[in-house]
C-alpha cells in the first residue's frame, strides 16, 4: 500500500469567488425550503427530504488498528450508540416511483474529543450516498445543479414520473455501453434498489487525524443479498418503507464502515468531489462495524416525530474529521440553515442526541 498523504491545511484551495457561490447555494436552499414548507404546512429537509427508514443500533470501532488507521473517533476500541437514517435525494416528498439515488446518514453518538466549529453535543455524523462520486465537482457546478433541482420543486408530480421512467431509460442505455452518468441518476433515472443492500460513500474528502480519508458503509450480513434487489413501486407512494421494514424487522443487520486513505493528491483531489478515488491504490479498509437488531424501520407518526428533531452534517463532528472541499464548505452553512428553518417553522427544536434513549 501506498503512502497515506499528511494533512495539512494547504490541501484545500477554495476558489476566490467561493462566498458569493455559498451564498447563491444557500438562496437556493431558502427557494426550496419556501415551496415545500408551504405545501405541506411543515417544513421539511432541503436535500433528503423524504426518510424511508430509521434504524437503532451500536457501533464497535475495532482493536487493533494500524495507527493510520487509528485516528480520531477511529483511535481506541470502543461501542458508541449509532442511528442511521435512510432517504432519497430529492427536496420534496416524492412518490417512490420517481427513483432516485439513496442516501443514509450516520449519527454516532457520545463522542468525545475536540469539536469543529459551531458542532453542538458529542455526536460524529457520516453522510453517504450509493454511488462513490459527487454529481458537481465543486461548489459553482453545485450552485447550478442545486437551480436545475429547486425549479423542478413542486412541479406536478405526474410529469415527474414521466421523466424519471425516461431517464431511467437513458441511464441504461448508457450502463449498457459500460457508462453510467450520476447527473442523470440525481434527475431521476437510478434504479429502484433496495436501500439495506446498497454501498454507500461518502463522495467528498475528510480530515482523518493526521492523514485524509473518504468514507464507505458496505451491508454484510444477510441484507448483502439484497444488493441487486429492486423495488417495485407502481401504485405504492411508500414501497421502500414498506420494503424496509418488512427486511429490517425480519433480520436486522450489519455494515462495516470502511476508509480509503489518499495517497496521491493529484490523482485523489481535495477540491474535485466529482473524482473518483482509485480503490486499487489506496483499497478502503474497516474500521468498525455496525450491528441494528430486527426492528421496524419506518412508523407513523412516531418516525417523522423523530425525524423532525433530528438533523444531519458532515459538519457535526470531530476536527479530527473535518470536511474537506468546497463541495463540503459549501454544505456547512447550507446544513445549518436548513435545520435552522425546520426548526423554526415547526417550532420543534433540532436538538444533538446524548444518546438512543434521547430518541
Amino acid at each position: 500500500m501506498s503512502i497515506p498523504v499528511r494533512f495539512a491545511p494547504d490541501v484545500e484551495k477554495p476558489a476566490p469567488d467561493e462566498a458569493e457561490t455559498i451564498a447563491g447555494l444557500n438562496e437556493q436552499f431558502r427557494i426550496i425550503l419556501d415551496k415545500t414548507s408551504q405545501d405541506y404546512g411543515h417544513a421539511v429537509r432541503s436535500v433528503h427530504a423524504k426518510g424511508h427508514g430509521l434504524a437503532r443500533g451500536r457501533i464497535r470501532v475495532h482493536d487493533g488498528l494500524p495507527r493510520e488507521l487509528a485516528q480520531g473517533l477511529f483511535a481506541d476500541a470502543g461501542e458508541y450508540d449509532a442511528i442511521l437514517r435512510f432517504s432519497t435525494n430529492a427536496g420534496d416528498i416524492l412518490d417512490d416511483s420517481i427513483t432516485l439515488p439513496r442516501g443514509v446518514a450516520l449519527k454516532v453518538m457520545g463522542v468525545r474529543g475536540e469539536r469543529l466549529p459551531d458542532a453542538e453535543g458529542e455526536t460524529q455524523d457520516f453522510i453517504l450516498v450509493n454511488g462513490p462520486a459527487f454529481a458537481a465537482p465543486d461548489p459553482k457546478a453545485f450552485l447550478a445543479n442545486l437551480k436545475m433541482l429547486a425549479r423542478t420543486t413542486d412541479k406536478a408530480e405526474g410529469a415527474k414520473k414521466m421523466l424519471s421512467a425516461f431517464l431511467r431509460t437513458a441511464e441504461a442505455a448508457l450502463e449498457a455501453v459500460g457508462g453510467s452518468s450520476t447527473l442523470l441518476n440525481t434527475l431521476g433515472g437510478a434504479k429502484p434498489y433496495h436501500p439495506l443492500g446498497q454501498t454507500y460513500f461518502s463522495q467528498t474528502p475528510f480530515r482523518y487525524g493526521e492523514y485524509i480519508a473518504k468514507f464507505q458503509l458496505v451491508p454484510v450480513s444477510g441484507i448483502r443479498d439484497f444488493k441487486d434487489e429492486t423495488i417495485n413501486a407502481s401504485g405504492r407512494p411508500d414501497a421502500i418503507r414498506e420494503a424496509m421494514n418488512e427486511l429490517l424487522v425480519e433480520q436486522g443487520g450489519t455494515w462495516d464502515l470502511r476508509v480509503q486513505l489518499n495517497t496521491d493528491l493529484k490523482a485523489m483531489p481535495i477540491e474535485d468531489a466529482s473524482v473518483v478515488w482509485s480503490e486499487e491504490d489506496s483499497p478502503f479498509v474497516t474500521v468498525a462495524t455496525i450491528s441494528v437488531p430486527a426492528q421496524i424501520a419506518w412508523e407513523h407518526p412516531e418516525s417523522e416525530r423523530t425525524e423532525d428533531a433530528l438533523a444531519f452534517s458532515p459538519w457535526h463532528g470531530l476536527a479530527a474529521h473535518q470536511p474537506l472541499g468546497g463541495v463540503n464548505r459549501a454544505r456547512k452553512t447550507a446544513y445549518e440553515f436548513s435545520a435552522s428553518y425546520r426548526g423554526s417553522f415547526n417550532g420543534c427544536p433540532v436538538h444533538e442526541p446524548a444518546g438512543l434513549s434521547d430518541l
